[in-house]
């Protein structure tokens, strides 16, 4: 298996039963669930416990394939059947004989491809483009789609044939937002997973792992497993709290959740963008702001950077806004909100930077 499948929530463990269950026999299975969800990692274990496992899993996806192209990148062609066709060419499909076809993103394929498709299931036979030779495959077919098809259906954007030929076990992955318990354990696994050889994996604090698991994650695992990859090559081997992060590296709505709720450790990096950045009590302004620069982007950094801390302090602070100003669709009160500042100090800063701003 490429990867294994990680988590222990009840949906989680219910779905490793489930794969266990159809793994060993012949039917299609459909997968549904949000982009990212791990739809093709299900794939992988249902051919991977089957008695397939030594043959090839091929993967397609169907949303990124020319509608012009698709024919021939599933069935292949022959040499000289169109422009550009310079030699023969095996299709996705015959290369999967003997194992198993992946078809990710199916409900974005289009309909006059549908019934072709259809067909090679019915008939378990193949034509390459421009051939008259039909070739016989024997596929395992598992599909996936974040797409809800009885919609699409009624929308007569997908044939209800093909669908009950894929749909014989039909298989739902949750969103990781709904199973929240799973995250420390998934990010213990990346990290391991990403970690360079010869050095430890990250690890990260408890305040930072709260923040991660009450972070929607809108992108699922695939944005997770991004984030923790992301910050292993930013500071490999180190245990991370959340100001030791530079706010650019974090989600949007991540930034604004410590912005929300900042913890004693969070306080130090997000006071600087207040009126009073620094503190009553604080005794030289100087001395916190190098502080935040190397909780923000880590102290070795820093220093071998040779970067004056006002010119880093102006990154992080435009940075922020920008974010910001995205995540409010250019709301200036918005904004100012979610980086707790005065407005009237947010609007002398995005004129500062030359930033946009809607009229509101």
């Amino acid at each position: 298996m490429t990867q294994s499948i990680v988590g222990d929530s009840a949906h989680t463990r219910q779905l490793m039963q489930l794969i266990r269950s159809i793994a060993p026999t012949a039917a299609s299975v459909l997968i549904n669930g949000e982009s990212g969800a791990g739809k093709e990692l299900i794939a992988h274990a249902i051919h991977d416990q089957s008695d397939r496992a030594d043959q090839a899993f091929v993967a397609v996806n169907c949303g990124a394939i020319p509608a012009e192209l698709m024919e021939s990148e599933l069935f292949g062609h022959k040499k000289g059947s169109f422009t550009g066709a310079i030699a023969d060419r095996e299709g996705k499909v015959t290369a999967a004989d003997g194992g198993t076809l992946f078809l990710d993103e199916i409900g974005d394929m289009p309909m006059s491809m549908q019934v072709k498709l259809l067909r090679v299931l019915q008939e378990k036979i193949v034509l390459p483009v421009g051939s008259n030779q039909p070739k016989s495959v024997d596929i395992r077919v598992v599909a996936a789609t974040h797409r809800v098809l009885e919609d699409e259906i009624k929308a007569g954007r997908f044939r209800a044939d093909l669908y009950y030929r894929l749909n014989v076990v039909p298989l739902h992955v949750h969103p990781l937002r709904s199973r929240r318990d799973e995250v420390p354990a998934l990010i213990r696994h990346f990290a391991k997973h990403f970690a360079p050889a010869g050095v430890p994996a990250i690890e990260f604090s408890e305040s930072f792992l709260s923040v991660m698991q009450r972070y929607d994650w809108p992108g699922n695992v695939r944005e997770l497993s991004n984030m923790v990859h992301r910050l292993t090559v930013l500071y490999p081997g180190q245990a991370l709290q959340v100001t030791h992060v530079a706010p650019s590296m974090l989600p949007a709505g991540m930034a604004e959740l410590i912005c929300e709720e900042p913890s004693d450790e969070q306080a130090s990096l997000f006071d600087v963008f207040s009126d009073e950045p620094f503190g009553k009590s604080s005794p030289s302004p100087e001395n916190d702001v190098e502080s935040i620069i190397m909780h923000a982007q880590g102290f070795e950094d820093f220093r071998q950077r040779g970067q004056s801390l006002k010119g880093m302090l102006s990154e992080i602070e435009q940075d922020l806004i920008e974010r910001a100003l995205r995540e409010s669709d250019g709301n200036v009160s918005r904004c100012a909100k979610l980086l707790r500042m005065q407005r009237t100090t947010l609007i002398e800063r995005i004129k500062k930077y030359n930033l946009k701003m809607s009229a509101a």
